[in-house]
């Protein structure tokens, strides 16, 4: 459970490619999306964690990696906050 304290941003509306939808577990996708939120970055190197935690104060986009199976994903929340995508990496 996630506290309200937890949260680092908002998500904005939540889309998800088709593609993703069709490969990707929907408790993967909610869990991920948790993560997100709460700066958890998943499956990023070092130097993309940095970009993000940077991005969380200047407003500039955030993307994350994760794994449903054997299934890359990410999720992308836009800079302006209004959106956050789940897409496959060859969806980008």
């Amino acid at each position: 459970m996630i506290l309200a304290s937890q949260i680092k941003f908002p998500l904005g509306q939540v889309v998800i490619t088709r593609h993703a939808l069709e490969k990707l577990n929907s408790a993967d996708i909610l869990n991920a999306l948790n993560r997100h939120v709460v700066g958890d970055w998943g499956e990023l190197d070092e130097e993309d964690r940095q970009t993000n935690d940077e991005a969380l104060q200047s407003g500039d986009r955030l993307l994350s990696a994760y794994r449903s199976g054997d299934t890359k994903f990410w999720i992308i929340t836009e800079a302006s906050r209004e959106v956050t995508t789940v897409l496959l990496p060859e969806d980008y």
